[in-house]
């Protein structure tokens, strides 16, 4: 039985499969399997993978019974998965390669059920980028999740297969957001999730990504937020202002029009100027971005931004 069980959902990720799959097999730590989960992928991304499965028994190829990232990923991780700690992957983002051997050690130090770490940026290759996010000092709180998500990307994120068993996995019915639907799920279950300061992931910047519909994630982030509120937690106007931020932010490296962060950015503002502006650097940074962007070019926006 490995130590770690890690679910990668794939769907036509041919061209940035390889550059996962190859920063999990470099792994100092070697006790691990892969679970690829395939969601219909018309590219060659199966292929691919039996490729990676014939030079490595540890990678496995799975073909998703249902459809949908959150469905590939319960597929792999409630009913393949025989490690006791869950990882999950992305098919385009890249692992450091001491990540697993970091979490086992902290998973054995320390009485945790989920741990996460800080994610560097990227577009071309890791690096090529100067943003990383920020660990909080403490263990997290459903409070943390209604406003900007400390744990960025479910690539970033890894727990015991037992709570992720005893709430029943991700909500299918979530396309976007579903991680933090979760994150919600499990620390209302009582989960304890803390952060490590050191970077683990690197996380690849695709403005035709799921991610790029902000429409869609502020939907779905008011299904989180009344997820939260059966947990008896309730949003205020500063998560509501640090969320609207987040999306104005994400609009200025998307192909988005170019009033859309603006918009965003006021909506924000309106709603809590401390909220917005707490850390001064990311409120005011935004807000100048946000301005900056009417003037500009579409293709200069998207590389000034991404």
């Amino acid at each position: 039985m490995p130590r770690f069980s890690i679910v990668i959902p794939c769907f036509n990720a041919a061209s940035t499969l390889a550059e996962t799959l190859n920063s999990i097999t470099a792994q100092v730590f070697t006790d691990w399997e892969a679970l690829c989960v395939d969601d219909g992928s018309c590219d060659g991304t199966r292929e691919l993978i039996e490729d990676y499965q014939n030079r490595d028994p540890r990678i496995q190829l799975l073909r998703n019974p249902g459809k949908g990232p959150s469905a590939a990923r319960n597929f792999g991780a409630l009913t393949a998965a025989r490690g006791n700690i869950l990882c999950f992957c992305d098919a385009d983002d890249i692992w450091t390669p001491d990540k697993l051997g970091q979490l086992d050690h902290q998973f054995r130090l320390h009485d945790l059920d989920g741990i996460y770490a800080k994610v560097g940026f990227f577009r071309t290759a890791p690096g090529d980028g100067h943003r990383q996010s920020t660990v909080k000092p403490n263990p997290l709180t459903i409070r943390d999740m209604l406003s900007e998500n400390p744990v960025c990307t479910l690539s970033n994120f890894s727990l015991r297969k037992s709570c992720f068993d005893a709430i029943g996995g991700f909500d299918p019915g979530f396309v976007h957001n579903e991680d933090l639907d979760l994150l919600v799920r499990l620390l209302g279950a009582g989960a304890v999730i803390r952060g490590m300061d050191t970077l683990q992931v690197w996380y690849r910047c695709s403005p035709d990504g799921l991610s790029s519909n902000l429409q869609e994630m502020e939907r779905s982030r008011r299904a989180v937020v009344e997820r939260a509120r059966t947990f008896g937690v309730q949003s205020d106007a500063k998560a509501e202002a640090a969320y609207l931020r987040y999306l104005a932010r994400r609009s200025l490296r998307l192909k988005s029009h170019r009033f859309q962060a603006l918009a965003l950015t006021l909506r924000g503002i309106s709603h809590s100027p401390s909220g917005f502006f707490d850390p001064l650097h990311r409120g005011a940074g935004t807000a100048a971005a946000s301005i900056a962007a009417l003037a500009l070019p579409q293709t200069l926006r998207s590389t000034l931004f991404s």
